[in-house]
């Protein structure tokens, strides 16, 4: 049985994933077609806790392998937060535009210089007999105001370095080379074609 969850129910996320492993010869499916798995709280201090609770979770719940992620934004002036509380930085529920309303206004008259952030993703592949681990960074700042309309959280606030454009205003084949999810996710990717070569 050659299939892949996702240990999440973020379509954007899902999305990323799929296209980064078009080349695989694999079924990936994600949370959306297990409605019974309940939400997940991610409450580990760390990128790599979160990443690691959520795999061995659902793999104990299916017993398939699992690929799971925790990633976020760290901002170098805020003392790289918002960090693991990325996704609930402006409280719960997740809204992706009041975090990203929050972030504009800590940067308030914050100059240019000072505004360098990063996006941060650890990546976890589950097995009966293994846990691989994979991070991927991609530095760059924060603009002042909002750019473009796609890839979801704060995208549209950040330009990588060496960029003129945000993440949500590149065409999604240049994003899923430079993000730090496409290169954790390419780090891991020997991995996983390793345990579905042996099936």
């Amino acid at each position: 049985m050659r299939t892949l969850v996702i240990a999440t129910r973020n379509k954007g996320k899902v999305k990323e994933i799929k296209a980064i492993f078009s080349d695989l010869n694999v079924d990936i499916i994600d949370l959306n077609n297990f409605k019974d798995i309940p939400e997940i709280y991610e409450d580990g201090e760390t990128f790599e806790a979160n990443a690691l609770k959520k795999a061995r979770e659902v793999y104990g719940i299916l017993k398939l392998p699992v690929l799971s992620d925790d990633s976020g934004l760290e901002v170098e002036f805020l003392n790289n937060q918002p960090g693991v509380l990325s996704a609930r930085f402006a409280g719960e529920p997740t809204n992706f535009a009041n975090n990203n309303a929050k972030l504009l206004k800590l940067l308030e008259n914050v100059p240019d210089v000072s505004r360098k952030a990063r996006f941060r993703c650890v990546v976890v592949f589950k097995t009966e007999e293994k846990e691989e681990i994979a991070e991927g960074i991609c530095s760059g700042k924060i603009i002042e105001q909002l750019r473009g309309t796609g890839g979801f959280g704060y995208d549209p606030l950040f330009i990588p370095d060496g960029f003129n454009l945000t993440f949500a205003e590149m065409p999604q084949e240049l994003k899923n080379k430079i993000s730090h999810r496409a290169q954790a996710l390419n780090k891991i990717k020997p991995f996983i074609v390793h345990f579905f070569n042996k099936i």
